[in-house]
């Protein structure tokens, strides 16, 4: 029998989750394969935004692909106060100077990297929001192999849900409504 726990907005979410050992399956909506379903188990689903190149299993670097794979939560950044400090996963605050490396023969790629930087990088702190909350998979981490991908991150979509570079986004009310509940044992597995 399966036992449930509430969150903040007094719906029932699975207690493997609220205890975050819990598995986000994510699979592409049927006929968007920009988009994508999150199921949170025992029927919690939530609508998300995938890569402008779908899923893949061959996942390379600028292909704009979610790749296929299970990946483990590793740490975030937040901005400001506008989600809390509710989480089980190590977070840190978005600074300015705070950017993403992505340029395979680099030394610090797919790694945080101090801004400004002389190689290509991603802003972390971006007047969108889109990393308002951002979560960092454990893609391409450890270990790292040149041109696989990088900054793949769990963060806030785009209005309408439009296509990450690769990335899986939900709105702002689902992660809020997640981020209490993820930890360094939650997965995200994107299938097919």
């Amino acid at each position: 029998m399966r036992s449930y726990s509430k969150n903040r907005e007094g719906k029932a979410l699975p207690s493997k989750l609220a205890k975050g050992r819990r598995i986000l399956t994510v699979r592409a909506r049927p006929g968007v394969a920009t988009q994508g379903l999150i199921n949170a188990g025992a029927g919690v689903v939530f609508p998300c935004a995938l890569g402008r190149g779908g899923i893949s299993a061959a996942k390379r670097e600028g292909d704009g692909a979610t790749p296929l794979a299970s990946m483990r939560l590793l740490s975030g950044y937040l901005r400001g106060r506008s989600f809390g400090r509710g989480s089980r996963l190590p977070l840190a605050a978005i600074r300015a100077d705070l950017g993403w490396c992505e340029v395979p023969d680099d030394r610090n790629y797919n790694r945080p990297v101090r801004i400004p930087y002389g190689a290509s990088h991603e802003t972390m702190l971006r007047a969108d929001g889109l990393y308002d909350a951002c979560i960092v998979l454990d893609w391409n981490i450890r270990p790292r192999r040149r041109g696989r991908g990088s900054a793949i991150f769990f963060h806030l979509a785009r209005p309408g849900f439009q296509p990450t570079a690769g990335c899986v986004a939900v709105s702002r009310q689902v992660m809020a409504r997640l981020l209490p509940l993820l930890s360094r044992q939650t997965m995200i597995a994107v299938r097919r």
